[in-house]
């Protein structure tokens, strides 16, 4: 592991509340260009507001905006919270996002600072500044966090009615009027201008010169009233602009020149651009997707392999959805919103990779049947494809093919148009971007920690530890990652404080990334999340792309933390405490620390001390005591904030392990043995009923992987796990050479290879005609002795008469 650096923490020691009147701006008593800043008589730290240490102006210089979150596409007017001008005619206000990108603010009449978020090629958080003296100096700071267009609001943007129609508009069917519509609150202006943008990626694929570029190409109407709707007719656009296949419109005021950059905007979903194709594309749209096919085709074999980085599909859906540091739901194919899956018929979800390829930047997305089977594009065109472009993008954003949703349009889904959805030659892409068989999926390593706290180590160990302080759960110097937590007691319903634990924060930071820390709420009792120091809202986004990781939240009570490494954390709320799951790759194997344990699936060395002495098992709870203490947290390698000053007094100022501190052991304990708190008993019981159906569904399975159909026959069933089996038939005019049906054996292959279907009729074709024909031998005799006998004749079939 990398040697710590002093961190934040330590500056607190030396923090004081700020003396005096209102500093100026140029003295250090100012947050003027200190933002982030603990140095210095105050501070201008996130943490100095529970601390009550902030400079006086620290609200003027380090801003908090509302909105606080909007679409890359730009064009979302916020206002900058408790900071007025009192002067407003007189400020000329620029706002700069990375140091580079500025566009023009305004002062409303109240006062109030306005920025308007520019046109980005990248989500997550983007730092800004601002200016009130027409760009002379920028002392005055904030965070815009911008969004994947796909999740953002419909207040927010702009709705194609109909969005498959304007997909297929000029294929067979598929004419007449477009209809667009649009909230008029949202863009606040009498009349209105409507555009058509185009994006594309020029230059050598994976070169220097790859850029990517969105257009401004042409307005579709102008100076019209904002009432909320548009409808038109689509005409062909001229040929200078055929070569934009994918776009948005923009709608803007009309006090704008058109195609102007960084102005109030609402913006459409990107879509491929069908409605403005040429006359060629509606005279004969098969013929047309056709050629456009075979173009993409010829381009992919000159581009690089990106299928050999990417990582392994889980082979269930229940396996899938457990693996949440590595996988999470797809929005195009989710089944707890209804299992709308447009694109994959025949699943109920879908999920894609969380973190891109680190040389291309790729994708992978896995999707199942409603039994859980993974579906294959070799068995069904609506099996999982893999993504050239990730839908989500990569650091460092910006560049081909990392531009979020836009690489993926142009790479991956304008190509499923072009050969599957306008013309029928859907093998060909099929062909191209194959489903992952799972055959070569490990399924990641649990361990968990509940309660007052229980914990479950990576290789099956449990094991109570009771200390009061802040203690390391999880160290891996193979990526540097540490996973760190708080332990407090309990409080009975008299108000006394128990003789028992539980975590009240969790901290992670992996590498150089953002350290995020998931704590108990102490009004709500609820979550509170913080970035390096600074609570955040999830008023607006329950999803963040954060250096190095992403984050989720659900319902207010469950987080997720998605590490670059593939190791993941969930953090929740059960009962009064809070319980975490750490998630770790194979990879990780023998290279963890702490009291998560040793991975390497030898459960007796899980009690390792910093040291490497061993605790043998069977260690008494008193010594197991000491083991918790000797993972204790060092306030120079701290990860967890202390922004009240009961924090600092009791965790900062105070040894990380309360020696103070006495639990009740196991052989001292009554009926309700450490918290005395049955709502307390019945969170742990829950919240190990959880960790043991998580474990199950992580279970590993064996794949004997896709096993073809024959040539001129067909299989039946799509399972290719342990124990499954396939038939086969051959088609009318064949006859099957091998064995009907091959079973997946438990060692991961075949009980027979795929059968062929050879020319000529089956023995079992054969038999039936055979057969076939003495049935009707013996029909026929039957009747015969059937009219015999009703004239009385006693002979009977081939005797004498």
């Amino acid at each position: 592991m990398k040697p710590a650096l002093l961190p934040w923490a330590l500056l607190l020691l030396a923090t004081a509340p700020c003396p005096g009147p209102g500093p100026t701006a140029d003295a250090q008593e100012s947050c003027s260009m200190r933002c982030g800043a603990l140095d210095g008589p105050c501070s201008c730290h996130p943490t100095c507001s529970g601390l009550g240490t902030c400079c006086l102006d620290f609200r003027d210089f380090c801003l908090e905006i509302l909105p606080y979150s909007g679409s890359m596409m730009g064009g979302k007017d916020f206002v900058v919270r408790h900071f007025k001008m009192s002067s407003p005619t007189d400020a000329s206000v620029i706002c700069r996002f990375k140091d580079s990108i500025q566009t023009l603010g305004h002062v409303d009449s109240s006062g109030q600072v306005h920025c308007v978020s520019p046109l980005l090629y990248e989500s997550g958080r983007i730092p800004f500044t601002v200016s009130l003296d027409n760009g002379h100096s920028f002392p005055r700071a904030g965070t815009w966090l911008a969004v994947h267009p796909n999740k953002v609001s419909m207040m927010e943007k702009s709705e194609l009615v109909n969005e498959t129609r304007w997909q297929y508009y000029g294929t067979a069917n598929t004419s007449g009027n477009l209809s667009l519509t649009w909230h008029v609150k949202s863009l606040p202006t009498q009349t209105i201008t409507i555009e058509l943008w185009g994006y594309e990626e020029t230059g050598m694929p994976y070169s220097q010169e790859w850029t990517a570029k969105w257009s401004y190409l042409y307005p579709l109407a102008t100076h019209i009233p904002n009432s909320g709707s548009f409808t038109f007719t689509p005409k062909p656009a001229p040929p200078s602009y055929q070569r934009w296949r994918v776009g948005a419109l923009r709608i803007i005021d009309s006090k704008n020149y058109a195609g102007q950059k960084d102005v109030q905007a609402l913006w459409t979903n990107d879509h491929a651009l069908a409605w403005h194709l040429s006359d060629d594309f509606r005279e004969d749209p098969v013929a047309w997707a056709r050629t456009q096919c075979q173009a993409w085709e010829e381009l992919e074999d000159q581009l690089p392999n990106f299928l050999e980085e990417l990582p392994d599909c889980p082979c269930t859906l229940t396996q899938a959805r457990a693996d949440s540091g590595r996988f999470f739901t797809d929005y195009g194919c989710d089944m707890e919103q209804g299992s709308v899956c447009t694109y994959h018929p025949g699943a109920v979800h879908c999920v894609r990779s969380v973190q891109a390829s680190l040389r291309y930047g790729s994708g992978q997305q896995c999707c199942y049947t409603a039994d859980g089977t993974q579906l294959l594009t070799a068995d069904s065109s609506g099996g999982s494809t893999p993504d050239r472009g990730h839908d989500w993008g990569a650091p460092p954003f910006r560049t081909p093919p990392r531009v979020p949703s836009m690489s993926h349009w142009l790479y991956d889904v304008l190509s499923f148009y072009y050969c599957c959805l306008w013309a029928p030659d859907c093998p060909r892409y099929m062909q191209r971007r194959p489903s992952n068989d799972c055959r070569n999926y490990r399924p990641p390593r649990l361990a968990s920690a509940f309660g007052d706290p229980h914990f479950v180590t990576f290789d099956g160990t449990n094991f109570t530890f009771n200390g009061r302080g802040e203690y390391v759960l999880l160290e891996a110097a193979l990526t540097d990652l540490r996973v760190q937590a708080r332990a407090q007691p309990g409080t009975m319903s008299n108000g006394t404080e128990t003789r028992g634990t539980g975590l009240t924060a969790v901290a992670v930071q992996e590498g150089n990334s953002d350290v995020v820390e998931v704590r108990l709420a102490n009004r709500t009792g609820g979550l509170e999340v913080l970035l390096n120091q600074e609570v955040l809202s999830f008023t607006e986004q329950s999803w963040m792309d954060l250096k190095g990781m992403f984050l989720s939240v659900a319902a207010g009570d469950r987080v997720s933390i998605m590490l670059a490494s593939g190791a993941g954390l969930e953090v929740s709320v059960q009962g009064p405490f809070l319980s975490v799951s750490v998630l770790l790759p194979e990879k990780f194997l023998t290279h963890t620390h702490g009291l998560l344990g040793t991975l390497n699936n030898d459960p007796t060395d899980d009690f390792t001390l910093r040291s490497g002495r061993v605790l043998p098992p069977g260690t008494s709870p008193q010594e197991l005591f000491l083991f918790g203490a000797n993972w204790t947290v060092h306030n120079a390698s701290s990860l967890l904030t202390y922004d009240s000053w009961f924090l600092v007094h009791n965790f900062l100022y105070q040894p990380k392990h309360d020696p103070t501190f006495e639990p009740l052991f196991p052989s001292e304990t009554t009926l309700n043995p450490t918290t005395g708190s049955l709502s307390t008993g019945t969170a742990t019981r829950v919240a190990h009923q959880l960790h043991q159906r998580r474990m199950q569904s992580l279970q590993p399975v064996v794949s004997c992987g896709w096993l073809a159909p024959p040539p001129n026959g067909q299989k039946e069933g799509n399972r290719y796990l342990a124990g499954s089996t396939i038939y086969f038939h051959c088609d009318n005019g064949y006859s099957l050479a091998g064995a009907e049906t091959s079973t997946c054996q438990a060692d991961g292959t075949w009980s027979s290879p795929t059968p062929k279907c050879q020319p000529g009729r089956s023995y079992a074709v054969l038999l039936g005609i055979i057969f076939g024909g003495l049935a009707v031998v013996a029909a026929v005799a039957l009747v015969y002795v059937l009219l015999r006998r009703r004239k009385g004749n006693t002979h009977v079939w081939g005797a004498q008469p």
